[in-house]
């Protein structure tokens, strides 16, 4: 047992696990982790209190740290988002790129005019926020009014709804939702003009009804009498550990342009911290702009829950003899052992990652006109970004992490597909990515420094 120091414990409130890491600010070292099946179905405290025992165990902290602790979390299914716009392209892509930039997990997403059908799939999928968009400041009205029609008549499914559209409507939809219990915030519109992105101010009203309502909702705000708080969903605290480590802070110098990718059992999210502006002059960006910090969420790649989805993109490949059997004891909940499982497990984990990050990438698309042939972009090019770091189970456990990770990177064979060419490749191999993004709220500058000595270059 180690005598006490400045120990900070940040703690991961995940739907599988929960994760402690125990960090000592002085030393700047992690000096303790623990990960423990999640308790949330039946109480999130159970789960916490074995955490913070085996913690406890190695570095003797007490009340004191306990009641200082921070955490993030995606449990009970993370922060649940339907998002409604007007134009797929424009207004609808804006406001997932905002729920997505907050952290959520976006469920469902509709365009134009909801009919009553929609309107009966979105209660059913009872999200936890529901985001309402269309049109500029100024521009279309009547799409946004039409959908908040129908929206205030729904039940008890649908209680928070974020408006982020056109502000010209805010005074008739105030009226459309008087009296109708729910809660329902305004916000600056997430695309105030055509092929503008202002996603920050809706990002921050996510997060704030996410601490204030949906983890009390959830059962997980029990926690509060043990710790100190939750402060932000997980894949949030991910993007801000990203977004340091890129950028650095003071004299301490970042890595600079970055992907993280982080797949996990149900999802694979990618993050990226980079202009992606396209390499050449002679080619033309089209669509609504990426932000510079830009997250995705793929809910088909998931090593646990999305086998059958994995199985199939794994059909159009070459794959090893009793390929599929081997997959069906995987969802019997089996663990690879044999040289032939390990085998299929590291494909299932690299096709999960390469096609992630195609999805994330952007594309160059050739377009032929009167004046002949010519190169348009959409998304971000990413063939520049110099590092990539790899985190999530797939990769942290894996006995080839570097394989896992080299399906993030460019390939001849799809030159059009804008993915990285020679990046540095880094593991979490600590698996604090999310601990640095909670440190970093108080302690940038020694979040950054722990960040940079536990990362291993791979």
């Amino acid at each position: 047992m180690m005598p006490m120091n400045d120990i900070r414990l940040l703690i991961d409130f995940g739907s599988t696990f929960t994760k402690v890491v125990a960090v000592d600010l002085t030393a700047i070292e992690v000096v303790a982790t623990a990960r423990v099946p999640s308790t949330v179905e039946t109480d999130i405290t159970l789960g916490l209190e074995h955490a913070l025992k085996i913690i406890s165990e190695k570095t003797s902290i007490g009340s004191p740290e306990k009641s200082e602790a921070l955490a993030c979390s995606s449990a009970a299914g993370g922060l649940r988002m339907v998002c409604c716009g007007f134009v797929p392209e424009l207004t609808s892509k804006a406001a997932s790129l905002a729920a997505l930039g907050a952290g959520a997990k976006v469920i469902g997403g509709y365009s134009y005019k909801l009919n009553r059908q929609e309107v009966a799939e979105i209660e059913v999928i009872a999200p936890d926020i529901l985001l309402l968009a269309g049109g500029t400041d100024g521009g279309d009205e009547q799409v946004i009014i039409h959908n908040a029609r129908l929206l205030a008549q729904t039940g008890g499914t649908i209680k928070n709804i974020i408006v982020a559209g056109n502000k010209t409507t805010h005074d008739k939809l105030k009226t459309i939702f008087n009296n109708n219990n729910k809660k329902v915030i305004y916000t600056k519109n997430v695309m105030p003009e055509i092929g503008v992105l202002d996603a920050a101010p809706c990002n921050r009203e996510i997060r704030e009804l996410f601490l204030k309502n949906i983890i009390e909702a959830k059962g997980v705000a029990k926690v509060r009498a043990i710790i100190k708080d939750i402060i932000m969903p997980t894949p949030s605290a991910v993007l801000e550990a990203a977004r340091l480590i890129s950028g650095g802070w003071g004299d301490e110098k970042g890595l600079g342009e970055l992907i993280v990718i982080d797949p996990g059992g149900a999802t694979t999210d990618v993050h990226s911290i980079a202009k992606g502006s396209p390499a050449k002059s002679d080619i033309m960006m089209v669509g609504l702009p990426e932000p510079y910090e830009n997250r995705t969420v793929e809910g088909d790649l998931g090593l646990k829950y999305n086998l059958d989805r994995l199985l199939e993109l794994a059909g159009e490949r070459e794959t090893a003899p009793h390929f599929a059997e081997i997959v069906e004891k995987f969802r019997r909940g089996k663990l690879p052992h044999t040289k032939e499982e390990v085998a299929c497990h590291l494909m299932l984990s690299r096709l999960m990652v390469e096609i992630a990050v195609e999805r994330h990438a952007g594309k160059i698309e050739i377009i032929y006109g009167p004046s002949g042939e010519r190169l348009i972009q959409h998304g971000k090019d990413l063939t520049g970004v110099k590092s990539v770091i790899g985190t999530g189970g797939p990769i942290v456990f894996s006995p080839d992490p570097r394989l896992v990770l080299e399906g993030t990177l460019f390939t001849e064979d799809k030159q059009f597909i804008l993915k990285p060419r020679n990046p540095e490749l880094y593991l979490d191999e600590q698996y604090i990515l999310y601990a640095v993004g909670l440190l970093g709220q108080n302690e940038p500058g020694k979040a950054l420094k722990l960040a940079k000595k536990y990362l291993k270059k791979i």
